[in-house]
């Protein structure tokens, strides 16, 4: 089965994720310093959220590129992670209105986790339909950069009980960890094309 649905789709659902999210922002309570002030932890919530779910959909994007075919068996672990991506908004929300306090901010850990814990499903299930296509799985190799991201997400949710601002640093910090598209991937969709 070809890809092109699968992108497509993921771009659709990212795109109303995201539309979301910049609909659940609430005006600032006035707009005045202090007013302004308030709404900045809103803002940054937002922002972050922002990031992640771009890298999310910047990752998904390259490894697609570096895929020669889907299954039934890349398609659901495709559609959990569009769930789990799906709920960020509904965290951010709540973030947004009981303010920088642990549960929501161990729940916004919690919801970015089980993405990634999705993507690494997605991403080994790609590379067992594409066995015969060996860049993607060359490119991936042992995922420690994974490992270590879904450490950070634990880390900071248990974290969030002490101080909801070194969450946020955490998950901030694994944000900027992924920001450069992965360098290894973009040379296994290059060398996929040439092929």
């Amino acid at each position: 089965m070809g890809k092109g649905r699968i992108e497509a789709f993921t771009d659709g659902v990212i795109a109303i994720i995201i539309t979301i999210m910049v609909l659940e922002l609430k005006l600032p309570p006035s707009v005045d310093g202090p007013g302004l002030l308030s709404f900045l932890p809103s803002l940054l919530i937002y922002a972050l959220s922002f990031l992640n779910v771009g890298i999310f959909w910047n990752n998904h994007h390259h490894m697609l590129h570096a895929t020669r075919e889907v299954s039934g068996r890349v398609l659901w672990p495709n559609l959990f992670l569009l769930f789990w991506l799906s709920l960020v908004p509904f965290v951010i929300r709540w973030i947004g209105e009981a303010g920088i306090v642990p549960l929501p901010v161990a729940s916004y850990g919690f919801v970015l986790a089980m993405s990634a814990i999705c993507y690494y499903w997605l991403e080994r299930s790609i590379i067992a339909v594409n066995r015969h296509n060996g860049f993607l799985a060359d490119a991936i190799g042992h995922e420690w950069k994974g490992l270590l991201s879904l450490g950070i997400y634990v880390a900071g949710m248990a974290l969030a009980f002490v101080s909801p601002w070194i969450a946020l640093a955490l998950y901030f910090g694994n944000a900027m960890m992924w920001f450069a598209p992965d360098k290894r991937i973009e040379r296994a969709a290059r060398t996929q094309r040439t092929d």
